[in-house]
């Protein structure tokens, strides 16, 4: 079962500090990391996703690789995450093999529902807040969590998460916290890590 801290990678060419800003999460008690790039050239991205594979091993954390199944087999990753525009979830299922592959639902329960029998191991709504990331990003309602809950899969809440706010999505049913700025854009990165893995250690309210 997938709970806790998801950090998700931010934009960056430089290599060594992305590594040390991950490093950091992971220290502060992530086991899931998304391998986010959207700008960077393939090679540069497949060498990238190399080296955090080998540092979340060193940690015993799991890495995905964000938008592209192929790219994840080829780094040995342990998973891909898909977009609306970034293939089929059946196909990326086939290729992954037992390897994790989540999906992007945005506010769509429908959507949901499709990933999930095509073979998604969890599902991600979002953006369940204001993202300072995607700021056009549609909104999901966190009723959406609950409404999601009977189609067995772990649930993840993405887009502006902050220590602030996060409560309310795992009070709503959310099973991970997909965090970019409010963790790597943070002065204590491992110290933000600590503090989103402590909210996980509270069991969650039911929703309203």
């Amino acid at each position: 079962m997938l709970r806790g801290l998801y950090a998700i990678t931010p934009e960056c060419a430089d290599t060594a500090r992305l590594e040390a800003l991950v490093a950091r999460a992971l220290e502060g008690g992530a086991r899931l990391v998304q391998y986010r790039a959207k700008s960077l050239a393939r090679e540069a991205r497949l060498a990238q996703a190399r080296a955090l594979v080998r540092l979340a091993r060193r940690y015993g954390a799991r890495l995905i690789v964000n938008d592209d199944a192929a790219l994840a087999l080829q780094a040995d990753a342990d998973g891909a995450h898909l977009g609306r525009e970034d293939g089929d979830p059946a196909a990326a299922r086939a290729l992954l093999g037992a390897r994790i592959l989540g999906v992007s639902c945005y506010d769509s329960l429908e959507r949901a529902r499709a990933a999930a029998a095509a073979g998604a191991d969890y599902l991600a709504f979002g953006s369940v807040f204001p993202s300072p990331t995607k700021p056009q990003a549609v909104r999901a309602p966190l009723a959406l969590f609950a409404a999601a809950r009977p189609l067995g899969r772990p649930l993840v809440a993405i887009g502006g998460i902050t220590l602030e706010n996060a409560r309310q999505a795992i009070d709503a049913g959310a099973d991970c916290l997909a965090v970019i700025s409010a963790l790597f854009e943070a002065p204590d990165v491992a110290g933000a890590a600590r503090a989103f893995c402590r909210l996980f250690d509270v069991p969650a309210r039911a929703p309203a």
